[in-house]
C-alpha cells in the first residue's frame, strides 16, 4: 500500500524532503502510521505534537489509511 506523505515546516527540515512515499504492507491507523514514521525517521521523535491531515482534512489517530491516501504532517506554527 502506497501512502504519499507531505512534510511541512520543521518536519520537512528534519526529514530533508517535503514529500516521501511510504509503503505499508496493509491498512493501518493514523496512530500506527505515526509510530512507523518515527521508526523510519527517528529525528521526528523530538516533535511531540503535530497535526495530521489525510486528503486535505484533519483526522484523528483512529482513522484507517487506504491505498493512495495523501497524508500531511503539519507541525505547530507560531509567529507575530
Amino acid at each position: 500500500m502506497n501512502i504519499k506523505t507531505l512534510f511541512f515546516g520543521i518536519t520537512a527540515d528534519l526529514i530533508g524532503a517535503s514529500e516521501l512515499d511510504v509503503v505499508l504492507a496493509s491498512s493501518i491507523s493514523i496512530g500506527a502510521f505515526k509510530t512507523v514514521l518515527k521508526e523510519k525517521h527517528p529525528q521526528l521523535k523530538n516533535i511531540n505534537t503535530y497535526a495530521i491531515a489525510v486528503n486535505e482534512a484533519y483526522v484523528e489517530d483512529e482513522l484507517l489509511l487506504r491505498e493512495n491516501d495523501v497524508v500531511a504532517i503539519i507541525p505547530p506554527v507560531s509567529g507575530g
